[in-house]
């Protein structure tokens, strides 16, 4: 597996992966498929040197992605907080990508120079939550029933780790 910075040309297949995720109703709070044009202002607001995507590649295929954003629209008070979010390919889940992935933004994340990393996951996506708990993130709000899903509602949480201590 090869994890690289992501190309414009890779943002078809990372919106198809992401479109993946939207039935579960765990891994996101959309409800329909996205467009990939719709998801160009998206790509390129995320500034390799600042806030990059990378994609994990199998034999020239994107199996899935780790987004870095800025947290709070890049108010100032926030420049060192990135809030990561990551999907893998259905094919590829329980394969290691989405560890191979982690291991690979929470080392960038010192390149950076992020000091925190934060995520919002459902908290009944108990994959998200394990991966999550295996690098070190901890479960820092909980968000009780603010997602509906044609009328069931589920908790958000938001977890977090501290990379750099002031």
């Amino acid at each position: 597996m090869e994890i690289r910075l992501a190309h414009k040309s890779d943002l078809s297949r990372i919106v198809d992966i992401y479109n993946q995720s939207i039935p579960s109703m765990c891994s996101t709070g959309d409800l329909q498929p996205l467009d990939k044009n719709e998801q160009i202002p998206w790509f390129e607001e995320h500034i390799p040197t600042v806030c990059p995507i990378y994609v994990a590649e199998m034999n020239r295929l994107v199996v899935g992605y780790n987004s870095l954003s800025l947290y709070r629209g890049g108010r100032g008070a926030f420049r060192y907080v990135r809030e990561t979010s990551f999907y893998v390919d259905n094919q590829f889940k329980k394969k290691g990508v989405a560890s191979q992935l982690m291991e690979f933004v929470l080392r960038q994340c010192e390149i950076l120079q992020v000091k925190t990393l934060i995520t919002f996951v459902m908290a009944h996506n108990k994959p998200s939550i394990h991966l999550l708990k295996k690098y070190g993130f901890e479960r820092w709000a909980l968000l009780p029933n603010i997602a509906d899903f044609n009328g069931k509602e589920f908790n958000h949480t938001i977890y977090g780790k501290r990379l750099i201590n002031s």
